[in-house]
């Protein structure tokens, strides 16, 4: 048998490997090749392409990647599932399994990978790591020049929020330090086993540079935080604690052209790096005064 897996062969692996999809690792299957083939195809997987894929499971999407990109790089912490990667490949796109490295690991402590190094993500990604294995990737591996990731649908939309929209906060912020991020579908409960309480979103991903500042990434990412720990608050007040008081922060912030009464929910990833330079500077100068 060749092709992509359908239900009944994802049944029959999920037996082999005496597998239960648990939630506290997200697995949900998908069984329609279709809606592999459309990830794919909105991916925009070239030829050229690496591929690097989180959590293969079975093997759906990889096969879908397979067919298309020059080489996948797949990412799986079960053990078993792992082990069974490469033999499904071989069985369904026979010669394919060359094309394929499988990690057996945890992808938030992946800190190398093998080259070719990636040049595209593609991943359904379990809602509960989906933020911080993102951040993560994008931030150690600068060859992935974009991408494709399916996420619960109120995760896509927090990825793709901009400055003043209720769902607005830290995933939106980091993410646009990276990437534009775009949402470009959704997928229904039906097309996955065992099929989930929501919908997915599909999110597009594209590689930018980060906003032009001399404060580093840890920085802007603390005001960040900080900002957002208290969501209904004025930034002179959030930032408060990383400035020293209510009225350095207020210097602060006024010194990166912001006003300090407004919340972090209005504020651009720009503005926050205005900040964290504004706040370093300050940090700067204190210390070589106490010199």
């Amino acid at each position: 048998m060749s092709g992509l897996l359908d239900a009944r062969t994802i049944r029959e692996l999920a037996a082999k490997l005496d597998l239960r999809p648990t939630k506290q690792r997200g697995q949900n299957f998908v069984i329609d090749p279709n809606t592999v083939r459309r990830i794919v195809a909105l991916a925009e997987v070239e030829p050229t392409d690496v591929a690097l894929e989180i959590g293969p499971g079975l093997g759906s999407l990889t096969l879908g990647l397979l067919e298309v990109a020059a080489q996948v790089t797949a990412i799986e912490i079960e053990d078993s599932l792992a082990a069974e990667l490469p033999t499904t490949a071989a069985t369904r796109l026979p010669g394919a399994e060359e094309r394929l490295t499988v990690i057996n690991a945890d992808a938030l402590q992946v800190t190398e990978l093998p080259d070719p190094l990636p040049t595209t993500v593609v991943a359904n990604l379990p809602y509960n790591v989906s933020v911080p294995v993102l951040l993560h990737l994008l931030a150690r591996f600068p060859s992935l020049e974009r991408g494709l990731v399916m996420v619960q649908l109120e995760v896509a939309d927090r990825l793709v929020a901009v400055p003043g929209s209720k769902v607005y906060g830290v995933p939106s912020v980091k993410m646009a330090w990276y990437c534009a991020a775009k949402r470009v579908g959704t997928v229904p409960p039906s097309v996955f086993w065992p099929a989930p309480n929501v919908d997915s979103g599909l999110v597009r991903l594209v590689r930018r540079d980060p906003p032009a500042t001399t404060a580093t990434r840890e920085q802007v990412f603390a005001v960040i935080d900080a900002a957002f720990a208290q969501r209904r608050k004025m930034l002179r007040a959030t930032l408060s604690g990383l400035a020293g008081s209510s009225a350095a922060a207020s210097a602060v912030i006024e010194a990166a052209g912001i006003d300090p009464t407004l919340r972090g929910e209005v504020l651009q990833v720009e503005d926050f790096a205005r900040i964290a330079e504004a706040l370093a500077t300050v940090s700067g100068d204190a210390s070589s005064g106490s010199a």
